[in-house]
């Protein structure tokens, strides 16, 4: 019987005139033959010769491991827009829960990733961006916010926002630092924080209009609270933050030497009132890191490229954690951001009217079949309240929903510290072609709606 044994010392170094000599010492030993691999890595095989008797058995097959996990992840479960994308596709239902579109970006950005390809552009990029991505990222900031952000000192290009928050977080909270959510909150949130050793606080938002609890968010900063975690416009609502409940948490942040961490991703879908940069409070830039990406706004989630910008002092923090995540992004991809990012504006504006109609089919939809739906002021996502049919509890509805129903939704008690806060509420995008929303409407009327 052969068996085959590998050993692979993947950070083994040492003087390569050594090389020889450690060769024979192996082969000799333990017959094994060691190779060279690239940056001083060695890989060393050997084959034994084994006699097996008739009652030997040697099976390794039915080996059953415990699964391991460290203890700050244990909590956690595969996502729910896996979960309920993998249903969709066993049940053929249409989904209408994650929320990446199901049609593609310009034709200008996927041209401007080909040209930097085919121009050669595909090795490592400088680890915090590519000079004229930083360069564009500033210039949209400033068209924004009116702020002006160092490109080679205050911005950091992520793969995706999802890393922007993780380094951003593991960069700059220490275990046992506070940091306030606002529930419901995107997923990824609690988890990051949790592989950073934070103490989680959340301050859940409440229908119809999901309104920033001021006392009690005063009553939860505390002189431990290192950081508040904000997303606006926000998913899952669809909320926007007022300019006064923005410029009371700015307050209460100066007043207790308080971080702030917002996620704008959906910054350019802001249907009912204007998107407020909160780094453009007064007196916040210099405690603020904003986060961003491209996915949303150009339709090109699988690109995964985000960004972080901050003052040089936290950008320190971020910049450390990303260089050990990922160390850099995509290069093709970042010069066709560049290129994306100086659209002119009127893509933005048929951006938005784009969205609005899309919106349009599918709250009316939604209120015709029986739905209590929330006003959603910006994102691609409606919340609603799913109780009118009966079922116990989001989870359920949604598994019905998908079952006997073939439309996709997501619960939304995932989203919270406390899982019954969410139970009565599902999450609908509307990032979808007409067509897909207009059907996925008439399978709720055929099978939901009551006479």
């Amino acid at each position: 019987m052969q068996i085959q044994c590998t050993w692979a010392y993947r950070e083994l170094r040492f003087r390569p005139t050594l090389f020889p000599t450690f060769s024979k010492h192996l082969q000799t030993s333990i017959g094994c033959v060691p190779t060279r691999g690239g940056r001083g890595t060695y890989s060393f095989v050997a084959t034994m010769s084994s006699v097996s008797t008739q009652n030997e058995v040697v099976s390794t097959q039915n080996t059953r491991r415990p699964l391991q996990i460290a203890k700050r992840l244990e909590k956690f479960k595969t996502t729910i827009f896996t979960q309920m994308s993998n249903l969709a596709v066993k049940h053929g239902a249409i989904n209408l829960g994650q929320g990446f579109p199901n049609f593609d970006g310009p034709e200008f950005v996927k041209e401007a990733a080909i040209q930097a390809i085919r121009d050669g552009k595909n090795q490592y990029a400088r680890g915090y961006g590519i000079p004229d991505f930083n360069s564009a990222i500033a210039e949209r900031f400033k068209k924004d916010t009116g702020l002006v952000v160092d490109p080679e000192k205050e911005i950091t290009v992520t793969s995706g926002c999802t890393e922007a928050i993780a380094a951003t977080m593991l960069g700059l909270i220490n275990p046992g630092d506070e940091v306030i959510l606002f529930a419901p909150f995107y997923d990824s949130y609690e988890a990051t924080l949790s592989m950073a050793g934070a103490k989680i606080k959340g301050i859940t938002l409440r229908p119809p209009d999901f309104a920033v609890p001021i006392e009690e968010l005063k009553s939860t900063i505390s002189k431990n609270t290192r950081a508040i975690l904000i997303n606006t416009p926000h998913n899952p609502t669809g909320k926007m933050f007022t300019r006064e409940e923005l410029n009371t948490i700015a307050s209460l942040c100066i007043e207790n030497d308080v971080l702030v961490f917002t996620d704008e991703v959906y910054e350019k879908l802001a249907f009912e009132m204007d998107h407020i940069s909160f780094a453009s409070l007064p007196g916040m830039y210099e405690r603020t890191v904003t986060l961003n990406s491209l996915g949303k706004t150009f339709s090109l989630t699988g690109w995964k490229i985000g960004w972080a910008i901050a003052p040089p002092h936290l950008t320190w923090g971020v910049r450390q954690a990303h260089a050990f995540l990922t160390f850099a992004t995509s290069t093709p991809m970042q010069w066709a951001a560049a290129t994306a990012l100086r659209a002119p504006e009127s893509y933005y504006v048929e951006l938005k009217r784009d969205y609005m109609a899309k919106k349009a089919i599918l709250v009316d939809g939604l209120k015709a079949v029986g739905f209590k739906v929330f006003p959603s002021s910006g994102t691609y996502f409606v919340v609603v309240d799913h109780t009118p049919f009966g079922l116990p509890d989001d989870i359920a509805f949604c598994e019905y929903l998908i079952k006997e129903v073939g439309v996709v939704a997501i619960p939304t008690s995932v989203f919270y510290l406390n899982p019954e806060d969410g139970k009565n509420l599902v999450r609908f995008t509307f990032c979808k072609d007409e067509e897909t929303l207009r059907a996925a409407v008439e399978r709720m009327k055929q099978k939901l709606l009551r006479n």
